[in-house]
Order: structure tokens, then sequence, then C-alpha cells
């Protein structure tokens, strides 16, 4: 087996049983870059001599008998919207098209911390906005199930190289679904932290209330592997959560007798691809034969969310991106001859359509007169959702929906209508609203052999009891297969 094909849990095993070395990982990996990803298109950026140069200082470190964490000599990549000092860091646009960062995120802090490799830089939707990484300055990745399909978005180059065996985890970003959907496509695990898990530090911003930092995996035990080497409070981003992190894959394998899963009869409605529904429900009977309560619920509140999503993260993306005016770094347009004229061609050529906008959206519901009408109302079901959930929360341990209402388009296909594009978040979004946590994990497939992904939700720091339930119903679903 490729290294990249391995769990990052069975990689790390065999690292420290010196069955392979940090570096035979890095070059096994690299090697599955160059062969597979031509015709997926997952990376932007490769990092071939950092990676070895990385792995070689792991492979030192454990020569000389050190006590290496759990990830070291892992091969892992980052999506291309988290900052990496020294290498290239895009967000899929051309206005950031040459922009090398003078500092590391967070997460790619930890994780260096943890020994991890960094082989490369992801492709994504611009900027996060999107969801079938089809919006990529650069070029669209493709899904590796069906390659004339969409990997899904924003973090599909994260989704699209874990599930074509090119690295054993990477790291996506999720404002409303950007991890969990892209999983759910292409048959991965993913998985969105409470908001404030995670530091943003590094994180170039979409929609600051409601972005999240988060793995791409093969299982849930990887999920928890990582989710702990990159959880913790963090000085420089003021709501990030001091918090305990440690356990979380010790804590996998108390099983989910006795849990309460709420269904929402709103996610089960006509608008859910029927496979989708069977194949969600089938997860539902699932966890019930391992001795969880299933219930069905109404959330009427979540028909509100989307439209809600759409106005906030609108609203904060046309703040955040001010600051790309082609002054202090970024696409400059060239022959300008005023400040006002710098600024326009600047962002006019610097920003793709999709981006421009959501730029034009968010001034919109954000301007004189237009203020209470949208944006007023949107934080007000904002509060609706969040209290929708607190409610069920209060008598259920977990809430189980599809990850989405249908399986991965064909490339090219919604490209016509961004608002048809938009609906496919619908059970995603209310989750970054409410601030909470959320997996998605492989519960089988249509009948064209496409990925479908089961969304469990928890409350509020709730990782333990999701990922518990998540390791569960992993293991009660393998080798179904169903149809």
């Amino acid at each position: 087996m490729r290294c990249g094909e391995m769990t990052a849990a069975a990689l790390s095993a065999a690292l420290q049983k010196r069955e392979l070395s940090a570096r035979e990982a890095a070059e096994d990996c690299l090697r599955a870059i160059e062969e597979r990803d031509g015709g997926i298109g997952a990376f932007l950026t490769v990092t071939d001599e950092l990676a070895l140069r990385q792995a070689d200082e792991i492979d030192a470190a454990r020569a000389r008998g050190e006590d290496l964490p759990p990830l070291a000599g892992v091969p892992m990549a980052l999506k291309d919207n988290l900052c990496t000092e020294g290498v290239r860091t895009t967000c899929a646009s051309r206005m950031l098209e040459h922009f090398v960062p003078p500092y590391s995120s967070a997460v790619y802090e930890r994780l260096r911390g943890q020994g991890a490799v960094l082989l490369g830089k992801l492709n994504m939707d611009e900027f996060a906005m999107g969801s079938g990484t089809e919006s990529s300055y650069f070029h669209p990745t493709r899904n590796p199930r069906a390659l004339d399909r969409v990997p899904g978005g924003s973090s599909g180059g994260s989704a699209a190289a874990v599930a074509a065996g090119m690295v054993p985890f990477a790291l996506g970003s999720d404002t409303g679904g950007s991890i969990r959907q892209p999983a759910a496509f292409c048959g991965v695990v993913g998985l969105k932290p409470t908001y404030g898990a995670v530091s943003r530090w590094g994180l170039v911003a979409f929609a600051s209330s409601l972005d999240q930092a988060g793995p791409l995996t093969r299982t849930v035990q990887d999920a928890a592997l990582v989710l702990q080497a990159i959880a913790g409070r963090d000085a420089r981003d003021a709501t990030s959560l001091e918090h305990d992190w440690s356990g979380l894959a010790d804590g996998l394998y108390a099983g989910s007798a006795g849990l309460r899963v709420a269904l929402p009869r709103q996610c089960f409605d006509s608008g859910v691809a029927p496979a989708v529904r069977r194949r969600t429900l089938d997860a539902a009977a699932a966890l019930e034969g391992c001795g969880a309560q299933v219930d069905e619920v109404s959330l009427p509140a979540l028909d509100d969310a989307l439209p809600a999503y759409y106005v906030m993260s609108s609203a904060e993306a046309s703040s955040n991106l001010a600051r790309f005016d082609g002054v202090r770094y970024g696409f400059r347009a060239e022959g300008c001859r005023t400040v006002e004229e710098l600024y326009e061609k600047s962002r006019s050529q610097g920003f793709g359509p999709e981006v421009k906008r959501r730029i034009l959206l968010g001034s919109f519901v954000l301007s004189a007169g237009y203020r209470d009408a949208y944006y007023q109302k949107a934080l007000r079901a904002r509060d609706a959702v969040r209290a929708a959930f607190d409610g069920v929360f209060s008598r259920f341990d977990l809430v189980l929906t599809p990850t989405a209402p249908r399986t991965a388009w064909k490339l090219g296909e919604k490209r016509a209508d961004p608002t048809e594009v938009y609906l496919e978040d619908v059970f995603t979004v209310p989750v970054n609203l409410a601030g909470l946590p959320a997996v998605s994990l492989p519960c089988g497939q249509d009948e064209s052999g496409l990925p479908i992904g089961a969304q469990l939700i928890a409350p509020h720091l709730g990782e333990p009891t999701l990922l518990r339930a998540a390791h569960t119903l992993e293991q009660a679903l393998k080798g179904g297969g169903k149809q």
C-alpha cells in the first residue's frame, strides 16, 4: 500500500516501529502526487524540497532516540488559505497569485511542532467562496471517485488529495460546509470543530464569525488525532477557547449505547435525493443497532439558516476583502493614474466573478437603508438557529442529517445559476451559524457509485461524544457498500 493510502494512525505506527523512514514516506507521497495529480488538480504548490528536509529532521531526531509525537514524519498538505512562511499562499486567486507570507498560520505551526511533513498547498474555491472548487483562478479540481464530477468545495483540493491517496490527511477550512461537503462528495471524513476550538491566526479570513480550520482524513480516528494536534488556546486569536483537548483519540471506543440522536424531519423532505435519504436513514438504523436511541424532531428554524448565512457571510467578506486594494500587497493593476483607478482596476481584475458577486452582495446588505432589512434580520435568524439547536440538545446528545442533499454534480453543470449551488449548503450552514462541531463520514453510495456522506452534529465543545459516535457508526457501516 502506498503511504498516501494509509491512515495517519497506521503510518505513524509504521514510522515509530522504523518499518520505514519519514523520508521514504515523503518520497512515496511525492511520487503519488506526480503520478496522480495531473488528472485531478488537487495541488497548487508542491513543496518537495521542503518536505524532504523536514522528513530528514524527523529521521535524525528518531535516530537520536528522541521521544516524538504521534504525527512525527506523517506527510500532510494544507488548503491554500492557510499561511505558510516562505511558501506561496494564493487562496486560489489572481489577487494573491504571488503572495508569500512572512509568517505561518497557527495550525501549521502546531502540525510542524508535532513533526508532520508539509507536501504542499491545495486547490480551493477562490477565497473559499464556492461549493465545487470550480471558482479557482488556476484550474478546477476533479473528484477522484469520478473525474467528470466536482470534488465539492471550497476545500475540494484537500478532500481530493486524501481520497486519491496522495496524502494521509489534509487541512481545510469550513465557513458554511467547506470541509464537510467535499468530504461527502469524495468519500472521506471531514471534521468541522466547535467555533474557537482551533485558532484562526493565519487563516485568510472569509467570514470571521464563521470560519474554522479542520481535518480531512481517511478515518474518524485520524480526525481525532489531527484535531488533538491543532486545537487549543492561541493568544493571537481572541476567539480561541481554553479547553482540554487531550484524550480525544483514546475516547473513541466507548460505543454509542444510550446516546440519544435526533433526526430533523426538515432534512429528509422531497428536496433530498432518494439515495441520500436512504443511506442516511441506514446510518440512523446502524446507530440504533449499536444501542443509540433515534427519534424524529422538528427544527423549523433551519429553513431560515441558508438565506441568513449568505447575508452574513457576504457582509463579513466584503469587509475582510477590503484589504486587497492593490496598494500593500497582492495584485496591482498597471497604468493607473489615480488612487481610485488603482483600487477599481486592481479589485476588478484581481477577483473572480464569485468573489465579486459576494462582495457586492455584502456591501449592499450593509449599506444605509438596507442594513436593518437584511443584515440585522440575518443576525436574528442566527439567534433563532442557535436557540433551536439548544432546544434539541436539551433532549438529545447528537443530531443526524445528510451532509448534502445530493451527490457530486458534473463539472460545469451549475455554473449558469450560482443560487443552485448555494442550495447545496442547506444542511451544513446551520452548524456554522450556531458555532457547533460536526463531522461528515461516508455512509454509502448512490446508484451511480458516487459517495454519500452522513453528518453528525454535537453541542458546543461536544467533540468527544461526536467523534465517539462517528467512530461507532464508521465501524458499523464498514463493508456495507449498500446501493
